[in-house]
Parts: C-alpha cells; sequence; structure tokens
C-alpha cells in the first residue's frame, strides 16, 4: 500500500527520476518532512502536491524542475524513513534556530493547503517541532500566523 500511494504521489509530481540531492542535504530532509506531513491523513490531492512544490522551489530558490527533482527524492526517503529522526537531526546539524522554525512554518503551510489542519498534521508537526528545538510557545504562534494567512488567503 504504501508503495502505491508513492507511485501515485510520484506520478503526482512529475515523475522525475534522477535526484541530485544527497542524502544528508537539508532541503531534502525538510521535503521529506513535508511529504509527510502531506501524507499522513492518507489523502493526497494534486493541489496540496502543487502547493508542496511551489513551496519548495520558493523557500529553497529553485526552479520548477529542481523542485520536481527534490519532491520526488523526498518521497523516495519518506517512504524508507522508520522516524522523524532521520530527517530533523540533519536539519538540526545544519540549521540555526530560525532556520529550524521556518521548516515548521513550512510543514503548517503544507497542513493547511488543503483548507484545514488535522489532529494528525497537528501532532506531527508538534512531534517534528520537538526534535527540532523550537519552543511550544513559537510552534503555537507559526500555526497561528500560518492558519491566519491561510484563511485571508481563502478569502480573497
Amino acid at each position: 500500500m504504501l508503495r502505491t500511494l508513492t507511485d501515485f504521489i510520484s506520478e503526482i509530481a512529475g515523475g522525475a527520476r534522477e535526484s541530485t540531492f544527497a542524502e544528508n542535504d537539508y532541503r531534502l530532509a525538510a521535503a521529506a518532512l513535508l511529504v509527510h506531513v502531506v501524507t499522513i491523513d492518507g489523502v493526497v490531492g494534486e493541489d496540496e502536491m502543487a502547493r508542496l512544490r511551489g513551496i519548495l522551489g520558493r523557500r529553497f530558490e529553485l526552479g520548477e524542475d529542481d523542485a520536481g527533482r527534490l519532491l520526488e527524492a523526498a518521497i523516495a526517503r519518506d517512504a524508507e524513513a522508520v522516524d522523524l529522526y532521520a530527517f530533523t537531526s540533519v536539519l538540526n546539524r545544519a540549521l540555526d534556530e530560525e532556520g529550524r522554525k521556518r521548516i515548521v512554518e513550512m510543514m503548517f503551510e503544507v497542513a493547511y493547503a488543503d483548507g484545514g489542519l488535522t489532529e494528525f498534521e497537528d501532532n506531527l508537526v508538534w512531534r517534528a517541532a520537538e526534535l527540532l528545538n523550537v519552543s511550544s510557545r513559537d510552534r503555537v504562534q507559526l500555526r497561528k500566523t500560518v492558519r491566519d494567512a491561510a484563511g485571508d488567503a481563502g478569502e480573497e
């Protein structure tokens, strides 16, 4: 079942097969966390994947092709992972406090991409934030900021 889901996500992501992102690349670790957020509720929509690809491109200053390759590599890494530590340890080594907060913010952005935050998504972000040493206060503030922005975007 997991293989079927990752094949489906790969197809939506554009089917890029060649990866230029190393195992210890913080962008790959961050993207894998974001893929995990998108897939945790078991419903993966094209809008969510497009939003995820856009966030990766914008936040990591990647072109559309590179963002697609990063997404493909992240899908594969997420499918192989047994826990969040594999990703958060790379991010803790590579990023300062502000960088780790940006990762949590990105996680909330993709969680709200489908219009709301499920308890599974919220719990996942909470666990990742703890592993990233992002305080509860900062996590709650980031969630509020992203939720408010998502609400404003939905009203336009």
